[in-house]
């Protein structure tokens, strides 16, 4: 068990600060309600979502569901990864990235499983009440993904030479995202980083051979 207490705290910990994050967020502010952290760079913005991650989204409820299922299957996957690579003791460094993308991916899917089924829904008048006497705002599956971090730190307009988008304006970086995104992004950057310190190759020394003394 030695091998697997640093990534066990490593998703205890994620999972602890993404759900307290978004509970404190669904209990305490209306959708759309916002709290200015560093000026207009950092900003606390509750928003909710039915897709992917950072906002996107996927075909109406079907692909709601669709995206559910295929959530829970990943994260399957990644967790027994998670067991392999620790089992066969990769490399240290590679193994608490993907905790970390598995954390956060586990994080969303708490969220879009089981929250419609125990939160009232979150408006724009009305803050959110944890297990309702009338019951969630949807079923099993259904639930919608809390967002919350955002970070606007670029404001401006693109040149009116530019390609496409000459005149408007643009805005970096606008996606609202969660601390369950964020471990994802961090665990794949640092995977992308350090590849080759996570998958060395063995270099194979070339093979001697006995040179046959040939007699005339």
């Amino acid at each position: 068990m030695k091998g697997y207490t640093k990534p066990f705290i490593l998703v205890v910990s994620v999972l602890l600060i993404d759900q307290l994050s978004k509970l404190w967020i669904k209990l305490n502010m209306t959708l759309g309600q916002e709290y200015k952290i560093l000026g207009d760079w950092f900003i606390i913005h509750f928003t909710e979502n039915n897709g992917m991650a950072f906002g996107l989204e996927f075909g109406g409820e079907a692909g709601k569901l669709a995206l559910s299922l295929f959530r829970i299957a990943a994260v399957t996957a990644i967790g027994y990864g998670l067991h392999y690579m620790v089992k066969h003791k990769y490399h240290r460094g590679f193994i608490l990235n993907v905790s970390l993308i598995f954390a956060g991916a586990l994080g969303n899917i708490i969220d879009s499983t089981f929250y419609g089924m125990i939160f009232s829904e979150s408006t724009w008048f009305e803050r959110a009440k944890l297990f309702p006497a009338e019951g969630g705002y949807s079923s099993f599956l259904h639930g919608k993904v809390v967002d919350m971090l955002y970070f606007p730190i670029i404001k401006g307009e693109f040149p009116a030479w530019f390609p496409i988008w000459g005149g408007e304006d643009f805005l970096f970086f606008r996606p609202v995202f969660n601390i369950a995104d964020s471990a994802i992004t961090v665990g794949v950057a640092l995977i992308l980083i350090y590849q080759k310190r996570y998958f060395k190759e063995e270099v194979v020394e070339p093979e001697s051979y006995n040179s046959e003394v040939v007699e005339d």
